[in-house]
């Protein structure tokens, strides 16, 4: 079957680089976990306690890859970093089972989950979606994916983020709440997982404001650290 004709063109596949490996590795869907370390719950006022995790999305697009720098945003006096790993699928499903979940995983990134905190202050306030606060150009900084095959399944590992050189975000992926395993089996249960599916995995405590001019160094022990300019 030939492919069909459309009325307009479309952008190219938005994308990341791959350590090692000259193809690049192309971006379905973002998923988002919220409040997944209990220090950040208890920063952002909420509770720590195991409770189910719960997820919010960014669109493809918004993927700045490494080295580009990020515009300061519009409509916000507020703009928060949060450090994060980033987990790549390789494979999709349904109902995925936690023992065989990372046999999803393709490989890992550092990302940075950018936030228009008073938008969504104003958005919690009036039981609003998250989407303007979470989901706009840009907002989601990622550095190159490391293989699974190469680095292993990362449990464990020092996590920080500095800006302009001061240390603001300490934490340790051991930290989490919810483990990836964990996450992939409970998001499958939700939505469909597709190759090519991005899953922000949460942040550490220690979340601040950006002004135009500085630069972000978010790191994550054995995969490598993005640095971020906004301008």
């Amino acid at each position: 079957m030939s492919n069909p004709d459309f009325v307009l063109s479309l952008p190219p596949t938005p994308s990341l680089p791959i350590e090692g490996v000259s193809a690049r590795f192309p971006i379905h869907r973002i998923y988002c976990v919220g409040r997944n370390y209990a220090a950040h719950a208890r920063e952002m006022g909420g509770d720590p306690n195991r409770e189910p995790p719960f997820f919010f999305q960014k669109n493809p697009d918004d993927i700045v890859p490494p080295g580009s720098p990020v515009p300061y945003p519009p409509l916000t006096q507020d703009l928060h970093h949060e450090v994060e790993l980033v987990v790549a699928l390789s494979k999709g499903g349904s109902d995925i089972d936690p023992d065989e979940a990372l046999s999803h995983v393709y490989g890992y990134a550092v990302g940075l989950d950018l936030t228009r905190r008073d938008v969504q202050a104003e958005a919690k306030k009036a039981a609003r979606p998250w989407a303007t606060a979470k989901a706009f150009a840009a907002s989601a900084p990622t550095g190159p994916i490391q293989p699974a095959a190469r680095i292993g399944h990362p449990a464990s590992g020092r996590i920080t983020a500095s800006v302009g050189g001061e240390l603001r975000q300490d934490g340790d992926l051991a930290d989490m709440i919810w483990p990836v395993p964990d996450i992939i089996a409970y998001l499958s249960r939700w939505f469909v997982l597709a190759p090519g599916d991005l899953i922000f995995t949460g942040t550490p405590a220690g979340v601040g404001g950006l002004q135009r001019g500085d630069v972000v160094e978010a790191s994550i022990e054995g995969i490598g650290t993005l640095r971020t300019a906004i301008v």
